[in-house]
């Protein structure tokens, strides 16, 4: 009995948390001069105190675990929201398209670029063993 109740109280306390920075975020939203959302924000604050680790992992573990479990049903109302606006998506495909392939392709160049900056210094252990033959 002693378990079920620690378990309900890790899962209580982990979406207060998670609760918390999302209020948080909305309240800084509210506030800012320029439109960002706030559970954009409640997420870096949320990002902020797990990597500065003032808040525990463990604290949110359960919460976050039961979240990404049932996410793809969290999705539904979303998916039939936008069925509302099938008339516009049906006339803007095209451009739909052709703007989400080109923000692909400049996300993954952005990201290749950035890592081989980052990592091209170092180089591999080949190129190391190859430098030391020579």
């Amino acid at each position: 009995m002693s378990n079920t109740i620690s378990l309900i109280m890790q899962y209580v306390r982990a979406f207060i948390l998670i609760y918390l920075c999302l209020f948080a975020g909305n309240a800084i939203s509210s506030l800012l001069p320029i439109t960002i959302p706030g559970s954009i924000i409640g997420m870096l604050i949320l990002f902020c105190l797990l990597s500065t680790q003032i808040l525990p992992f463990k604290w949110v573990k359960p919460g976050c675990n039961l979240l990404i479990r049932y996410m793809a049903l969290l999705f539904v109302p979303i998916g039939v929201g936008v069925m509302n606006y099938y008339d516009q998506l049906r006339t803007q495909f095209g451009p739909l398209v052709v703007s989400c392939l080109a923000s692909t392709i400049i996300v993954l160049l952005v990201v290749a670029y950035c890592s081989h900056y980052i990592h091209g210094e170092r180089g591999t252990l080949t190129d190391k063993a190859e430098k030391k033959n020579d």
